[in-house]
């Protein structure tokens, strides 16, 4: 009896899974159980696809079934079912294999590339197909898996957030700001205004500077929310109020 004795919906059936588990030889009937339950699946493929396939599993010293079900052990099904199929081979694309059995057992048939896939029941052929095709991106570093909390928002959800924050800072900065002097800074009234102190008061230096570095943060041309006009004032309140020594 050949290796493979059966093909039908996308899968075929292995010899091994038909076996009399009663042979002298025959493993515990809990492995005979699973045995049972797995079948070898044809996913048809492109013959770069299923090398690439091949390389990668035999690269990490695993069943190209392995390779699949590490995938959907850590991807849900939708997110497996959303991912870009490789699809099947082209028209051009056929190998040539001497078939094993039946009334045409010797004969040369083309046919298309094919992975043969040992997994469970129930599996669609197409899903195996992205998941491997998932596996070789994975390999060859074009695309990652991140683990985020399902509790936290999504990234384009905090961005959003923080662009309208940006946004009320810009609206409340530009109307708290002092409007430039017509004239430009000539009296040290003036200069108390620009930097924000009631005219007539008169702090001590200490404050005074601390207060145009302050000031000067927000409002230097190379900030967020810098104005050229406003700090060219702020240094010349700062310019006349050293010149009369504070």
């Amino acid at each position: 009896m050949s290796e493979e004795i059966g093909a039908m919906d996308g899968f075929t059936i292995g010899a091994d899974s038909l076996r009399n588990t009663g042979r002298s030889t025959a493993s515990s009937p809990e492995e005979d159980v699973k045995s049972a339950r797995k079948l070898s699946y044809a996913v048809p493929c492109s013959s770069r696809f299923r090398d690439a396939v091949l390389e990668m599993a035999a690269d990490r010293e695993v069943n190209v079934g392995d390779l699949a079900r590490s995938i959907m052990l850590t991807l849900s099904p939708d997110a497996i079912k959303g991912a870009t199929d490789p699809g099947e081979p082209e028209e051009s694309d056929r190998e040539t294999v001497v078939l094993k059995s039946g009334p045409s057992a010797g004969k040369p048939w083309r046919r298309k590339p094919r992975l043969q896939v040992r997994l469970p029941a129930g599996h669609d052929v197409v899903d195996i197909r992205k998941a491997l095709g998932i596996a070789l991106d994975l390999h060859g570093g074009d695309c990652e898996v991140r683990l985020e909390s399902a509790a936290a928002p999504e990234w384009p959800e905090i961005v959003h957030e923080l662009e309208e924050k940006v946004a009320r800072l810009q609206v409340t900065i530009a109307t708290l700001a002092f409007e430039p002097l017509a004239n430009g800074v000539r009296t040290q009234d003036e200069a108390m205004h620009v930097l924000g102190f009631i005219p007539g008061t008169r702090p001590d230096s200490k404050t005074i500077k601390a207060r145009y570095r302050m000031m000067a943060a927000i409002h230097h041309p190379d900030s967020e929310f810098g104005d050229h006009a406003r700090m060219s004032q702020i240094n010349q309140a700062m310019s006349l109020l050293k010149n009369g020594l504070l």
